[in-house]
């Protein structure tokens, strides 16, 4: 599967944080950075929105590189992505991302 094809069947190469990295882009990470942190109640500085890909080396989105529930269990479980679990289309930590996302569901599918 594309390296740049998450663990969860998002498409890292159309992610806004992975775009503004690859550019460095700041004006960019500051328009990431205020909408995630209104999407998500939290603070996200344009300074966090550096990120090349989840399964890529290099430089990760914080949360996805320590906090993400989903990339820690595909990692633990040494599968591909989640296409590869037999508990799929049971589970509920991808369960928020392929229920809204019918092109991650359809890569996860397609292993």
């Amino acid at each position: 599967m594309n390296k740049l094809i998450a663990y969860c069947g998002l498409d890292c190469e159309k992610c806004p944080a992975r775009i503004a990295t690859i550019n460095n882009d700041n004006k960019m990470r500051k328009e990431v950075a205020e909408e995630w942190s209104r999407l998500n109640g939290v603070l996200i500085t344009p300074e966090d929105i550096n990120c090349v890909g989840c399964k890529m080396d290099g430089v990760k989105f914080a949360f996805c590189e320590t906090m993400c529930p989903i990339r820690k269990c595909v990692l633990e479980k040494k599968h591909e992505n989640c296409g590869q679990c037999k508990e799929l289309l049971n589970c509920d930590k991808i369960e928020m991302i392929i229920s809204s996302n019918q092109d991650a569901l359809d890569r996860l599918n397609d292993k």
